[in-house]
């Protein structure tokens, strides 16, 4: 039988060994719990790549049916690395308007893959008419007007997203 003093320091290092184990797993970590100042919605770090070119950005997420009617709405202003995705599960056709939205938005539909499947730029402020996905999404990214034309993003870009917080 073992003394308990040696138990105990066997099972501490077993503890530190597991975690240390579980850090280097590759496994994805939780999202860091990071909020939008004004909005107190969660941010995540996202990623568009298109070609060789890799553009960064921090995007709230919009996950209740509450947050994605609100989406952007009364904002005035909207930093040029800073979006707001608004994720589906199970993936499907999506339709948004610009109601009570004061910016212009550029809309990128992300399929599954995170291809995307339409950019709509510049869409007109607190206009009714609906813009529409081409085809099923699991989300729809919202970025300043005119950052697509800015980067150079387009249709064969590939958005890629860090935590669960925004995947099916």
């Amino acid at each position: 039988m073992m003394p308990r003093r040696r138990l105990r320091a066997m099972g501490v290092i077993c503890a530190a060994a597991m975690l240390g184990l579980a850090a280097c797993s590759g496994a994805s970590a939780p999202t860091s719990g990071a909020r939008h100042a004004e909005s107190g919605l969660q941010t995540v770090p996202l990623s568009i790549t298109n070609g060789t070119r890799v553009h960064a950005f921090t995007v709230e997420v919009a996950a209740s049916e509450d947050e994605q009617a609100r989406g952007l709405m009364y904002r005035t202003s909207m930093a040029p690395d800073a979006g707001m995705v608004f994720p589906f599960s199970p993936p499907r056709f999506a339709s948004f308007w610009m109601k009570n939205t004061l910016i212009p938005l550029d809309m990128l539909f992300v399929r599954a893959d995170g291809s995307i499947d339409r950019i709509a730029e510049n869409t007109i402020p607190e206009s009714l008419e609906p813009v529409g996905s081409g085809g099923e999404v699991i989300a729809v990214l919202e970025l300043a007007g005119g950052t697509a034309a800015r980067l150079g993003i387009d249709e064969n870009a590939v958005v890629r997203w860090q935590g669960d917080a925004i995947r099916p």
